[in-house]
């Protein structure tokens, strides 16, 4: 089942940052989900997490590039959600049941929270937190029909 609403975790945001990298898998899945949204397809909403996680991988891999790219991203101006106390609960409880990072549970309880779906390309934290539901790997994403 699609959803409307999408969350993008970091794996997913900097395929499109690296889709020129020899090798780098599903860039195709992650442009399919960022030109749906471009298009009005899919709705993006993120944690505001996501600016400090991105720039930090991309200051680590590529860094003479890095503030080009954020400068991108920042320039989509993707919807984010603010810190609640709800929602950081729900990061907890995905966090004690499937023993996870905060980081990565973030993401996740934004999906569920709002009725969205959650969309990684981190195979270990999918295979861990699949059971919670509203998620799908980044390579079985795919548009509608």
């Amino acid at each position: 089942m699609r959803h409307e609403l999408v969350v993008p975790d970091a794996s997913v945001i900097l395929k499109w940052a690296f889709n020129a990298v020899p090798g780098e898998k599903d860039i195709d899945r992650a442009d399919i989900l960022l030109h749906g949204w471009l298009n009005g397809k899919y709705e993006i909403v993120l944690p505001g997490l996501w600016v400090f996680e991105v720039a930090n991988v991309l200051g680590l891999k590529i860094p003479d590039l890095a503030g080009e790219f954020m400068d991108a991203f920042m320039d989509y101006r993707f919807k984010t959600v603010t810190m609640t106390h709800d929602l950081c609960r729900e990061a907890f409880k995905i966090m004690r049941k499937y023993r996870v990072t905060f980081y990565d549970s973030i993401y996740h309880a934004v999906a569920l929270k709002n009725s969205g779906l959650l969309v990684t390309a981190d195979e270990t934290y999918y295979k861990k937190v699949r059971a919670a539901g509203s998620m799908i790997l980044l390579r079985d994403f795919s548009p509608e029909p």
